[in-house]
């Protein structure tokens, strides 16, 4: 059996408690990782250039704090859409506590999400259809 055949099979034999509670658990762990994340690149951020300079007799080039310039603000787009993250994986954890009848269903068109994506993207908010509809407005 292929492993979305097993989780489909899971999937339909959870009862509505073990799916919450699964996403829970899913939600958290992705939220853990999110923050341990976020962290690494707070570290980042806190080293003064100073600090940095230990590091090369070279530091005060011009090309060298170019380079540090622009590492920092690559650091900074990532931490950026990190937090992003965590922010979404937040909202699917309040609408898991305030709502769980309504978690696990397309917040436009209120089909159930399919177990994989939600597996995927345990903070999903549409289902394939809507998310797509969504996107091709934008453009």
């Amino acid at each position: 059996m292929t492993p979305s055949a097993t989780k489909a099979k899971k999937a339909k034999t959870m009862t509505r408690d073990q799916f919450l509670k699964h996403f829970e658990k899913r939600l958290l762990e992705e939220r853990a990782r999110a923050v341990k994340e976020l962290g690494m690149y707070s570290d980042a951020f806190n080293v003064s250039a100073q600090d940095a300079g230990a590091e090369s007799a070279y530091s005060f080039h011009m090309a060298d704090q170019g380079t540090d310039a622009m590492e920092r603000e690559k650091a900074f787009l990532f931490a950026s859409q990190e937090g992003r993250f965590l922010w979404h994986i937040d909202q699917a954890l309040r609408r898991l506590y305030r709502d769980p009848d309504n978690y696990g269903k397309c917040m436009s068109c209120h089909a159930p999400l399919m177990f994989e994506r939600l597996d995927a993207l345990p903070h999903a908010r549409y289902c394939i259809e809507c998310k797509q509809r969504e996107e091709d407005a934008k453009r």
